[in-house]
């Protein structure tokens, strides 16, 4: 168990340096810096959010991952997640009004659904993937996805209406329920597997990169037959809108990170540098919010920029400069998590979210 936590707290280490990178990129920066560093920036793009989510995922599964329950703990366990999944929700719905990609609030409608789903066999977690993506894809039948955004800014104009909240939530926000919850159900089934054999570490492995490769040979193929513009932006369509060929890729992404830090944490699971590595995985919910908060204010500060909870409208850093920062600001971030640990057992935020939760 001890290798099982210390790879998955790395993983969540690694998940949240890579939104470092995504967050900061896309206000100060450049998403579409044709660079080498630009383009190595955008690979983050998507695979960050979509593994920070499958973790997610892991973690409700390995919180209630003991073989019997009765069912007055089944319970109490149904409602400590649905308490937690309240306090996100309300969490992110107050961050929104600084960051507009807020993450938290869609992880409370996720954790709602995954509370129903806590005790069945894991391969209905799979069946629960697959259903999520088809009614996105159904969706896009009935509602053009453009709807409510302005691509432009990456603003949405009707969020704060009830059709507007519902649409965004559900369907077409920044990491609607539809289709993401299949990361989040994904990394329950992953939460249920016996990672403790380097078999499982490996498998894990070679079916993220088949699904990676696979997505990876079909943009290709898509950038170099004569097919319809309709098709390439299917195949080649990067986080929004999520279509079926993106979420393939991501999800193989997933796969390979998280298994290699699984099967990393069993060689390294006594060093005393990974296990301060594994305190700053442990805390991703403070350091998200930190670096939307505090990290914001100084990359503005520091680099004469304003910061306007949307993409950026001013003179865009170089890359060097948001990769440089990314780097000083999780190197902060496990200093931190390090001393805090010495005196605390949680984060500040998940220590507030457990008083609450219980």
């Amino acid at each position: 168990m001890k290798q099982r936590i210390i790879g998955f707290d790395l993983a969540r280490a690694y998940a949240i340096f890579g939104m470092y990178i995504v967050n900061f990129n896309i206000v100060f920066g450049n998403y579409s810096d044709t660079s080498w560093l630009g383009k190595f920036l955008a690979l983050f793009s998507g695979n960050s959010s979509t593994v920070f989510v499958m973790l997610a995922g892991m973690g409700i599964a390995l919180m209630t991952n003991r073989p019997i329950y009765t069912p007055e703990e089944k319970q109490k366990l149904r409602s400590i997640i649905n308490k937690r999944a309240w306090f996100l929700f309300v969490l992110g719905l107050m961050l929104y009004f600084w960051w507009p990609a807020d993450i938290l609030h869609f992880y409370g409608a996720y954790m709602h659904i995954a509370a129903l789903l806590l005790f069945v066999q894991k391969r209905l977690y799979l069946y629960t993937a697959g259903a999520a993506i088809v009614v996105f894809h159904l969706l896009l039948v009935f509602i053009p996805y453009e709807t409510g955004w302005n691509f432009a800014t990456l603003e949405y104009k009707d969020f704060w209406t009830i059709s507007g909240f519902v649409r965004n939530t559900l369907y077409n926000g920044w990491n609607a329920v539809f289709p993401w919850l299949a990361y989040f159900t994904i990394g329950m089934y992953l939460g249920r597997v016996d990672w403790t054999e380097t078999k499982t570490q490996r498998r894990m492995f070679v079916i993220g990169l088949i699904l990676y490769g696979a997505n990876l040979l079909l943009q290709t193929l898509a950038n170099t037959l004569p097919l319809g513009e309709d098709i390439k932006f299917y195949i080649n369509a990067d986080y929004l809108p999520p279509f079926l060929p993106f979420m393939i890729g991501t999800v193989g992404f997933g796969f390979m990170v998280i298994a290699s830090f699984m099967y990393a944490g069993r060689y390294f699971q006594d060093h005393t540098l990974a296990q301060d590595i594994a305190k700053t995985g442990q805390m991703t919910l403070t350091h998200y919010i930190s670096h939307l908060t505090i990290g914001m204010i100084v990359f503005a500060a520091i680099s004469g920029r304003h910061y306007a909870g949307k993409m950026n409208t001013e003179k865009p850093v170089e890359p060097l400069f948001v990769l440089l920062f990314s780097i000083v600001y999780i190197v902060l971030s496990f200093y931190f998590s390090t001393l805090w640990s010495k005196r605390f057992k949680n984060g500040p935020f998940e220590t507030l979210m457990r008083t609450i939760s219980g």
